[in-house]
């Protein structure tokens, strides 16, 4: 496992998926605050069970328990929106919806991140970053 990648919300977003894919229930990635972040909105709006971020050196690991053994994935889809050659920025006008409804965009503002029904509700736009369903 390496500790550096260009694009740690990219790298995150990737293990999940392939994670998914295969049936994992869990995952370990070099942490940071914006993957904890992620992982944190992910949590509380029921797309994976639980994270953890576990101390070490040089870096801690951000366990994600993507869900229980036996049981399947919430995520049907997850993809990086903003990428670092095309930065996707919304007003909290124009924050878009994912299939109707049933999905969520995660969105960094300046009060932090939230999913973008929070970002219209508090009136804030800002890059968005994830698209889940």
């Amino acid at each position: 496992m390496s500790l550096q990648s260009t694009d740690q919300v990219a790298d995150l977003i990737t293990r999940i998926r392939n994670a998914v894919m295969v049936g994992k229930n869990e995952i370990l990635v070099p942490t940071s605050r914006l993957k904890a972040g992620i992982a944190e909105v992910l949590a509380k709006n029921g797309y994976i069970l639980s994270y953890e971020i576990q101390e070490g050196k040089p870096r801690g690991l951000l366990k994600v328990t993507i869900n229980e053994a036996g049981q399947n994935a919430k995520i049907n889809e997850i993809d990086k929106v903003s990428k670092p050659g095309r930065r996707v920025y919304s007003s909290a006008d124009d924050i878009p919806t994912v299939k109707s409804g049933r999905g969520m965009v995660i969105i960094s503002t300046s009060k932090g991140l939230m999913t973008g029904r929070e970002a219209k509700k508090n009136r804030l736009g800002g890059e968005i970053l994830v698209k889940v369903w």
